[in-house]
């Protein structure tokens, strides 16, 4: 399974919490420039992640209040 596949399988909640750590320890500072890149670059995917999480809610909740209305 590659990583790709693996974070499209994470949860909101687990890709959320995974990104708030990464987001510690790029806070926390004392790494090297390659381990902030490398980082960084995971956060900019579990950030997909979650938009991904939160537009299907949208386009979810968004379809129950026009079937609602209609």
């Amino acid at each position: 399974m590659t990583d790709e596949t693996r974070d499209e399988q994470l949860s909101y909640e687990q890709a959320r919490a995974e990104l708030a750590q990464v987001v510690e320890k790029l806070e926390a500072g004392g790494t090297s420039l390659e381990e902030s890149l490398a980082l960084w670059e995971r956060g900019e995917k579990l950030a997909e992640v979650c938009q991904r999480w939160l537009d299907g809610a949208r386009a979810r909740i968004d379809a129950a209040r026009q079937a609602a209305d209609s």
